[in-house]
């Protein structure tokens, strides 16, 4: 089954990506942008610079920016294209545990929890600490227990946890600092109408679920991760599937921020997530996943929470999927 890894970096050979060499038999693909220096195409890793990036034939692909991570949609396109059932998706400063693993897309575990937006981060620390995305007039409430009741779930997307530095936002960062080490606990799905934000930092996404792949064009870096992960949780509910959370998987030794910037690039998450919530769940989606993120994004235009521009850009996102279809059934 071909399953790939897909990462997008601006530097050197990390030791991140090094490790997964060690220890996954997974495919890489590394997606570059204009300041990455050249990486050495092997039997395990793929590289895609700009040139090799522009050859593939992706309508998408002549129209994003250069310089901004939204260029990793580009691998994502070129992993269904190779036949992928399975994406997941990564950052180059993640290090992989030695057992780095994902369960099977199910769960036999749901949260009960009556809240629109649960910090699941609790369940598996005492620590106080929230997940960037999350709203922050919802963090103290956050902090209330959760239960559980047994059901079994179809998984769409897995989000493992990183021990270390976690996906937290600039104002965690700025203020507490504190390293976080997650306890390894059996893994978790939500339940209908139940949101917490995830990121693309250690993701692993079925086959079905790949149409939410996308990364939105014109929101800020810090945000577009998160503006997709919403989306990806409303849609995916239409498909009868879940998101779940499982035990931290990968240590982050994080990159080199400027936190003030992330913070900066975080207002977005932090002033327009209950908007953008309201308006998910208020959507009559009835259509096809691809009409379905066509319709979320059309309505988020129409909200000002993305620029117009963002229709041309998932337009040709959702073209290429359909090529790939045609291409891959012919």
């Amino acid at each position: 089954m071909f399953s790939p890894i897909v990462i997008t970096t601006i530097n050197e050979k990390t030791e991140g990506i090094c490790r997964f060499e060690q220890i996954t038999p997974c495919p890489i693909i590394i997606v570059g942008d204009k300041k990455t220096p050249r990486y050495e195409t092997t039997d395990r890793i793929e590289y895609l610079g700009v040139d090799e990036q522009a050859s593939l034939g992706f309508s998408l692909a002549d129209r994003l920016p250069f310089n901004h991570y939204c260029r990793k949609n580009i691998g994502y396109l070129h992993a269904l294209r190779k036949g992928a059932q399975t994406v997941y998706d990564t950052d180059d400063d993640n290090l992989p545990y030695d057992d780095w693993s994902f369960d099977d897309f199910f769960a036999s575990s749901v949260y009960s929890e009556a809240q629109k937006y649960t910090n699941v981060y609790r369940r598996f620390t005492d620590a106080f600490v929230w997940p960037r995305g999350f709203p922050l007039d919802e963090i103290r409430r956050g902090q209330n227990e959760s239960g559980e009741r047994p059901e079994r779930v179809e998984i769409g997307v897995w989000q493992g946890l990183a021990d270390g530095d976690p996906d937290v936002d600039a104002i965690y960062r700025l203020v507490l600092a504190e390293p976080v080490t997650f306890d390894r606990k059996p893994p978790v799905a939500l339940p209908r109408d139940t949101y917490c934000p995830f990121n693309s930092q250690n993701t692993m996404w079925r086959r079905e679920a790949t149409p939410y792949l996308y990364l939105p064009v014109t929101v800020s870096f810090r945000f577009t991760d998160i503006l997709r992960g919403y989306v990806a949780q409303r849609l995916m509910w239409e498909q009868g599937l879940h998101l779940g959370f499982t035990r931290a998987t990968v240590y982050q030794n994080r990159n080199e921020h400027d936190l003030m910037r992330d913070f900066t690039d975080e207002i977005e998450c932090y002033r327009d997530v209950r908007g953008i919530v309201d308006l998910l769940d208020a959507m009559q989606l009835t259509g096809s996943p691809t009409e379905n993120l066509l319709k979320v994004y059309t309505g988020l235009i129409e909200a000002n929470y993305v620029h117009r521009d963002e229709l041309s850009f998932v337009s040709a996102w959702i073209d290429d999927l359909h090529t790939i279809t045609r291409q891959q059934d012919a």
